[in-house]
């Protein structure tokens, strides 16, 4: 039995929760967060191992207050005015509808009076920034449209809490003499920003510049926490949120030389306290209670996420979001925030609330967060096909030697070389933004589908004498080969190709010729690395050339033969071409080696 006053036993404990449950919940497709909550619930409410959850709790908020410090470094301020709309316009609308749709129902559900309903109402309206934030980083959406509009939401629902707290002084009984104290708070807090912006643009930078003179790393570290914490409490000493303080200081230095060091600084405390938090918050759920009030707690929950759902689908969609956006951000922003623990908890001081519906609402609140990554999961079957924008088919004036379907990176600088030696070139592409993007360049590109049969006439296939397939991924450049190869078998077909399993595909198909997309620029690489490490450009062009050789070799050979029968040969043949410069390393590719070698050389031959 661990003894519960060491300090260091719980947190080994806690440490060892959140490195199981991650792993295990990622791998069942349920996200680190939800993994990180049921470390917290077996570990608190169920083995009972930790004494003090609530300093738990309040050390692990400071994960919340990294995490807006890297996404401010993310977010220049210049962005961050297009971003104004969403941050003032749909934000405040949401607070106001949620809170108001959420007072009426709390107090039709006589949970308290009026005014301790409309607390209630606009504390269920706040959303969990740490549970929103890390569901979008895991899934790599942060910087998504939907993403970045749900960011909106949560940093004005953030500012929101200043004029809910003065909002709890105003109607507290027997406060009515102090009623210019809010007002005075709110100017203390936008003087406050005020100087944070000055100092981030003032002085931050220079003393990052004179710290780095020193050379001293660990000084650099030990000035970003410096930054971090203090503007945290710098804000949190005038009533705004420390998280508020850390994203404005992440805002101020986005803009400066010094910004992915800090970055890099700061990711490891953040990403520890950050599970620490979602670890603590399920620390602190009260089984006893959930399980006490089912028949209330569990209503209420998906009562109020329901509304938050509805009203924030609705109010995406007036602010022009698409359906499946709009989706996306109301499964991500239904559940109660952190935010919400503190207007209760400071409700409740104020005599609005009973300590007894405090206590049930922080319980709402807590399991609407552990249910937060389950609708996010559930949200995907309500979203629709992605409808791709359509542009007029204009053909006019096409028709030319070199038909080129597909016009990403590779088909750029492939039709470039064309059109510079003389060659007529037809270009289509079905991307209507790469369309206007390469007119801006002065390029002429069609819009069309080149896996469609109409479509390839009118851009002039019959007339073409070489058709370019440049499209990015293998099973569209292979539904056109294969179209083209039936409907317009004497059309000779050039071929990007993806990868070298790819090439023996295409040389099945019978393609004219085929390259694979990073062989040529791998194979310059190479000799410009050979030649910057004091080889002749010479030699390095031999080894070049003989490496691009002894590749063909390998491909002739699967092709014959087959994939699985090529690999017996290539690794069993007894005649091997002799390279021009033997390597110090004898390259296993080649070689006999032991089974476990041949398993990577094959891994490696037909990924290339």
């Amino acid at each position: 039995m661990i003894d519960q006053n060491s300090l260091f036993a719980e947190l080994l404990l806690l440490l060892a929760g959140a490195v199981v449950a991650a792993p295990l919940f990622r791998k069942l497709g349920l996200g680190t967060v939800l993994g990180y909550l049921a470390a917290g619930v077996i570990i608190g409410p169920v083995l009972q191992q930790v004494s003090d959850t609530e300093e738990v709790l309040h050390v692990a908020e400071f994960g919340v207050v990294f995490l807006l410090f890297i996404i401010g470094l993310e977010l220049k301020p210049s962005r961050l005015w297009q971003m104004r709309g969403d941050v003032f316009g749909l934000g405040p609308m949401q607070v106001v509808v949620s809170g108001a749709a959420l007072s009426g129902l709390a107090y039709a559900a006589a949970m308290s009076d009026w005014r301790g309903s409309l607390m209630i109402g606009f504390g269920l309206a706040l959303s969990s920034t740490a549970f929103a934030l890390q569901i979008l980083n895991d899934a790599g959406e942060i910087n998504s449209r939907y993403g970045q509009r749900s960011f909106s939401v949560l940093l004005f629902q953030d500012l929101a809490i200043v004029p809910l707290l003065a909002l709890i002084t105003i109607l507290a009984p027997g406060t009515k003499e102090a009623a210019a104290t809010p007002l005075m708070d709110f100017g203390i807090a936008i003087a406050a920003v005020g100087a944070m912006i000055v100092a981030g643009r003032y002085l931050l930078t220079p003393m990052f510049q004179i710290i780095a003179r020193t050379g001293a790393r660990e000084v650099m570290i030990a000035a970003a926490l410096l930054v971090v914490l203090g503007s945290a409490a710098a804000m949190q000493a005038v009533g705004l949120s420390m998280a508020m303080g850390s994203f404005l200081a992440g805002v101020m230095l986005a803009e400066s030389s010094y910004r992915h060091e800090l970055e890099a600084d700061i990711e490891p405390f953040r990403g520890l306290l950050l599970a620490l938090f979602f670890v603590a918050v399920g620390l602190s759920l009260d089984v006893e209670a959930i399980a006490d009030n089912l028949l209330f707690i569990v209503p209420a929950v998906l009562a109020f996420m329901i509304v938050k759902t509805a009203v924030l689908y609705v109010l995406c969609r007036v602010w022009g979001s698409p359906h499946n956006d709009a989706v996306r951000i109301a499964f991500l922003l239904p559940q109660g925030g952190e935010f919400g623990f503190v207007l209760f908890t400071t409700a409740t001081a104020a005599g609005l609330l009973s300590s007894a519906t405090a206590s049930l609402l922080i319980a709402a609140v807590t399991l609407s967060m552990a249910l937060t990554p389950l609708g996010a999961a559930l949200s995907k079957r309500l979203l629709h096909g992605e409808k791709r924008e359509e542009l007029e088919e204009d053909f006019d004036g096409a028709g030319a030697d070199v038909l080129m379907i597909g016009f990403s990176r590779f088909g750029q600088i492939a039709a470039q070389i064309l059109l510079a030696g003389g060659s007529s070139v037809t270009v289509i592409d079905d991307s209507p933004d790469r369309i206007r993007q390469a007119a801006n360049f002065g390029f002429r590109i069609y819009f069309g589908d080149g896996t469609r049969r109409d479509v390839l006439i009118a851009s002039g296939i019959e007339r073409a004498k070489i058709v370019a397939v440049c499209t990015q991924k293998r099973d569209t450049t292979d539904r056109i080969v294969d179209l083209i190869n039936s409907e317009f078998p004497s059309v000779r077909l050039f071929v990007r190709s993806y990868d070298r399993i790819h090439s023996l595909a295409l040389r099945n198909k019978s393609v004219d010729y085929e390259l694979r997309e990073t062989l040529e620029s791998g194979l310059l690489f190479g000799r410009r690395t050979l030649e910057s490490l004091g080889m002749s450009e010479n030699a390095a062009y031999e080894i070049g050339e003989d490496i691009r050789q002894r590749d063909e070799e390998r491909l002739q050979i699967q092709a014959v033969q087959g994939l699985g029968a090529g690999r017996e040969k290539l690794f069993n043949s007894p005649v091997r071409p002799e390279p021009l410069i033997k390597p110090k390393r004898p390259v296993i590719i080649e070689d006999m080696a032991p089974e476990s070698l041949r398993a990577e050389a094959d891994q490696a031959s037909t990924a290339v």
